[in-house]
This record gives structure tokens, sequence and C-alpha cells, in this order.
């Protein structure tokens, strides 16, 4: 099965692009991935299916409801965290895919 890993994002443009560039590095890496953005509150509607969480920079003001969220999941805690600055502006998809692999203790 593969791992799935959510995006949460304001409105999804730029984010959409960085999901593209890390498929590409996990694909790169042999590994079987499903990446995908959404806004908060659809997001917040599937957590129970993701095995990771990353939130843009613009909307790390969630992350307090995202730890509720993911506190709260049924399998346990799932990890989550804001991609760095500097990794998002950059869209360097193998660096944000490395950092959600180190979040999931990969």
């Amino acid at each position: 099965m593969a791992t799935r890993i959510m995006l949460v994002c304001a409105a999804g443009m730029s984010t959409s692009l960085l999901v593209t560039k890390m498929e590409v590095a996990a694909k790169e890496a042999g590994e079987e991935v499903e990446i995908f953005a959404l806004p908060l509150t659809e997001g917040e509607k599937i957590i129970d299916t993701v095995d990771c969480v990353l939130l843009g920079p613009q909307v790390r003001f969630q992350k307090a409801a995202i730890e509720k969220l993911a506190a709260g999941r049924k399998a346990g805690d799932i990890p989550y965290d804001v991609i760095e600055m500097k990794d998002y502006g950059m869209m360097n998809g193998k660096a944000v895919y490395e950092f959600a692999q180190k979040l999931m203790g990969r």
C-alpha cells in the first residue's frame, strides 16, 4: 500500500507544483507514494487515511488545528509539521519529500 502524504495549503496553485516535484523525488527513490494538496477544510475529512501531513508556510497558523486532528486519529498520532519556507519557496520537492520521510521515521 502506498504511503499517503497530504499537503495543507491555502489556494493550492503553488502547492500543486510542489506535489509534482515531490512525486518526481519519490519516483527517483523508487518509492510508491500518493501525494496531494487540499485546504484544511477538505483535509480534515480524510486525515484518518494519510500517513503524514505537511503544512504550507502560508497556513502555519493552522498547525494547532492539525495537531488536534492528528492526535484524535483512530490509528494513533500522525506526523505533521510546517514545510521550511526556503524549501517551499524554491519548490524543492526532493527536500520536502525527504522531510516527510524523516517525520515518518524512515
